[in-house]
């Protein structure tokens, strides 16, 4: 009987499939989840308040429900970081005291990798949640000209249209115009949907208003010292607890709404890795994020930092830019969120790449970090899912199973095709915990 099952000789150059779940509460459930295939879960402890400690009796519970319906809890996904850390405020020492009690409490639990970002006051930012794709699904996609349009008409933040081009903001207002009352709600409410832990609870456009304006005079350089700075101080317990940071791109890459960048580009991530030389301060490979800016070159990225790469994100994007425009600035470039084998990443190459790092680190002996996971980012919105289910943005149940389906079918090709071959650990290496 065919059980399905991976050949023997392939399964050790395969990374982990895994699922981001977002707790009790989400509607794709665990029990969906198993019928996907994937191994591990994705997920936190999202009842817990941004910069307080996880309690040990918290993470054992999740640890155990996720161990008593099959699967391994991979990656935490996130840890948030408090903004008075990202703000460098006085008070960013209690938090910083709080995070890194956390990471020893996960990594005590044998929880080892935490997905994390330093993107101000938002996880990730669209415009249109519900794109039409051409075979009649929806995904997500960023509009530059509409967030220009919500920057300087909607949000009117003080200091925005010195940011922009005269060709830019005569686009946002042609936008703009374009919309009545609803669209320019919904719009709104689009953008405030990547704030963290507001997934049901919205932001009013005066707090959101608030929230940016903290922000007010930061430079790149000074965000980007904020980070360093938060990890000098939690890599250390990291090292002490066996755990892995493994920072998520600023989504999308660029600076936006006057906020300052944390990661975005390439340099951003070599000056980061620099920052704090340890294995243990990492980066989460999320290639459709970086591959929405036209700065990116994702594929070589994955070559040059693979080394540090503890978590993969495989999405892809359809990116235009305005002619004559870079697409480097606040306006940046329009992306939509594209069929996971589609678009301008070569995933081939990225899967390609991570299954060579991992032969690496099994002839190194890196123990249970040659263990490499991914997840399916996103997927668009399709089938029955586009009826009554409700949904986090991006995380439906059949546009990811597609999208697993798909990268499980690349990575099983590679694997058995002979370009990445097995290897034991080398008795020379010591095993990396």
């Amino acid at each position: 009987m065919n059980t399905g099952t991976v050949p023997a000789k392939a399964a050790p150059l395969l990374l982990e499939e895994t699922w981001r779940w977002y707790g009790p509460n989400d509607l794709v459930s665990l029990e969906d989840i198993k019928q996907s295939g994937a191994t591990g879960i994705v997920t936190a402890l999202h009842q817990c308040p941004i910069g307080e400690v996880w309690p040990v009796e918290a993470i054992k519970e999740r640890k155990a429900m996720l161990e008593a319906k099959g699967f391994t809890w991979s990656v935490v996904e996130s840890v948030p970081v408090h903004e008075s850390i990202k703000l460098g405020k006085p008070e960013r020492s209690k938090y910083i005291e709080a995070y890194k009690q956390t990471v020893l409490n996960l990594g005590g639990c044998g929880v080892r990798r935490i997905c994390y970002n330093f993107m101000p006051v938002l996880d990730w930012t669209r415009t249109d949640l519900t794109r039409r794709w051409p075979d009649g699904s929806e995904a997500l996609a960023y509009d530059a000209d509409d967030l220009a349009a919500f920057d300087l008409f909607i949000l009117q933040r003080e200091g925005a249209e010195a940011e922009y081009t005269d060709a830019q903001r005569a686009r946002a207002k042609a936008c703009l115009d374009r919309m009545d009352m609803d669209a320019k709600n919904c719009l709104q409410q689009n953008v405030i949907a990547g704030l963290p832990g507001r997934m049901v609870e919205a932001y009013s456009i005066e707090q959101f208003r608030a929230a940016v304006a903290e922000y007010k005079g930061m430079s790149s350089e000074q965000m980007r010292e904020n980070l360093a700075h938060f990890l000098r101080e939690v890599i250390p317990s990291c090292e002490k607890a066996g755990v892995y940071m493994a920072i998520h791109p600023d989504d999308p890459p660029r600076p936006i709404l006057g906020l300052p960048p944390a990661c975005s580009t390439r340099d951003d991530v070599a000056a980061l890795l620099k920052a704090v030389d340890s294995r243990h301060n990492g980066i989460t490979l999320c290639v459709g994020t970086y591959a929405s800016s036209p700065q990116n070159n994702v594929e070589e990225m994955a070559k040059e930092f693979a080394h540090r790469t503890h978590f993969v994100h495989l999405r892809n994007v359809s990116k235009e830019t305005p002619e004559g425009e870079s697409g480097l600035g606040p306006a940046g470039c329009t992306f939509i969120e594209s069929d996971h084998l589609g678009g301008d990443v070569d995933m081939h190459s990225i899967m390609l790449t991570m299954l060579q790092e991992k032969q690496r680190r099994i002839g190194e002996g890196w123990g249970d970090m040659c263990n490499i996971p991914f997840r399916p980012d996103h997927g668009h919105k399709m089938l029955d899912d586009m009826a009554a289910k409700k949904t986090n943005p991006g995380y439906t149940c059949i546009g990811r199973l597609r999208g697993l389906a798909e990268l499980r079918g690349l990575q099983l090709g590679i694997a058995l095709s002979g370009l990445v071959k097995s290897e034991e650990p080398s008795a020379k290496k010591a095993k990396i915990g």
